[in-house]
């Protein structure tokens, strides 16, 4: 993560391939995912608190498990922190959620996090603000940074599929632990959230190609 500053925000197509030609020129390995990947998708969504409420209800289950329980709560019109607040962990619980994500989703609405705030501030204060709360782990942190934030330089070096693309791409005897990648991805800012887009690309791409395990 960038330390000081806002840094550049990604908001096109044409910042996501900036990025994408920087680092091809930067790491000859990146050129070659990008030749198989081609373009990369812009992966923006929208900020705020539904953006991590979602995060949360889809920890550790399923994509359909977590589709299903994200209809009920928007369908209970329990998609605000003013809504969320009003209601119980039983309650919470009748929708879908475990005892423990009903715990998180009320930590989340209590919080009171000034989302129009987070859009100006440098990119570690943003992740420090956001695992202060129950349920809001680093990784669930610096992908809200990237992807509803738009931020050019920040990594998510615990997520596995990056760890696995790594491994991959650069020929690693094994699959790197979060504290490896962060160190490997310092080398590449200021573009760390397009490499990390071109690796989750690359890692679909060599998962499927025949002989790559």
């Amino acid at each position: 993560m960038a330390e000081s500053g806002i840094g550049r925000i990604i908001t096109s197509d044409a910042c996501v391939a900036e990025g994408a030609a920087w680092l091809a020129a930067h790491e000859p390995r990146f050129a070659t995912a990008l030749k198989a990947t081609g373009p990369l998708p812009l992966r923006l969504r929208e900020d705020g608190f539904a953006q991590l409420l979602s995060a949360i209800v889809s920890q550790q289950v399923s994509v359909a498990s977590a589709r299903a329980i994200w209809g009920r709560l928007e369908s209970a019109g329990m998609v605000t922190p003013e809504a969320v607040r009003g209601e119980t962990e039983d309650s919470l619980r009748a929708l879908g959620l475990s005892r423990q994500k009903a715990t998180y989703a009320l930590a989340l609405a209590e919080a009171d996090i000034d989302f129009n705030a987070l859009r100006g501030m440098p990119d570690a204060q943003i992740v420090k603000t956001l695992v202060a709360v129950k349920g809001i782990g680093v990784w669930t942190a610096e992908i809200y940074c990237m992807f509803s934030l738009g931020r050019a330089d920040v990594f998510a070096p615990g997520d596995l599929a990056l760890q696995e693309a790594a491994r991959i791409l650069f020929d690693l005897p094994e699959r790197p632990k979060e504290r490896a990648l962060r160190q490997m991805a310092q080398d590449w800012s200021p573009w760390r959230a397009v490499a990390a887009r071109t690796l989750f690309a690359y890692y679909h791409v060599a998962k499927d190609r025949e002989g790559i395990t």
